[in-house]
């Protein structure tokens, strides 16, 4: 599953977001009916299939309990994660607090980022690509410094 591209998207009344079918398509051969939230890095939101969130626990799993960071990385993350029902139209809804931690308005954009969503604020989603954009070549190759080999 590789998860790409950019879409504007309304968050109604209700705090429900459409996924894009494309999107849920690219999930794999069987829709989800469901997705877990939480909170992303940077102001996001983050949503993942219930297969990534089994494989980002793991990752988690991993790490040695011992280490203070991870510890409070695994408070905060699991206990405002959260399990969302895709409706029939597609639609996720936006857990009150998820939304108010991100910020969220009316207007929103959702990226894929390789293997899950972020949600973000459209406002907050310009800020930070009008920041970073400038330095794409800069970033990327530090990106790339980083990946094993």
């Amino acid at each position: 599953m590789l998860l790409t591209g950019t879409f504007a998207r309304a968050i109604d009344d209700k705090l429900r977001v459409a996924i894009p079918k494309r999107q849920r398509e690219a999930f794999g051969p069987v829709e989800p009916q469901w997705l877990f939230i939480a909170p992303g890095t940077d102001g996001s939101l983050a949503l993942y299939t219930e297969e990534t969130f089994a494989g980002l626990a793991a990752r988690l799993a991993a790490s040695s309990p011992h280490g203070t960071d991870v510890r409070a990385f695994n408070r905060m993350f699991y206990a405002q994660a959260q399990r969302v029902e895709l409706d029939s139209q597609g639609r996720i809804r936006i857990p009150i607090e998820l939304a108010q931690l991100a910020k969220l308005g009316k207007e929103a954009v959702l990226i894929g980022v390789q293997d899950h969503l972020e949600l973000w604020d459209q406002a907050s989603w310009n800020t930070y690509l009008s920041e970073r954009q400038n330095r794409y070549d800069e970033i990327a190759e530090a990106a790339f410094r980083q990946t094993i080999t």
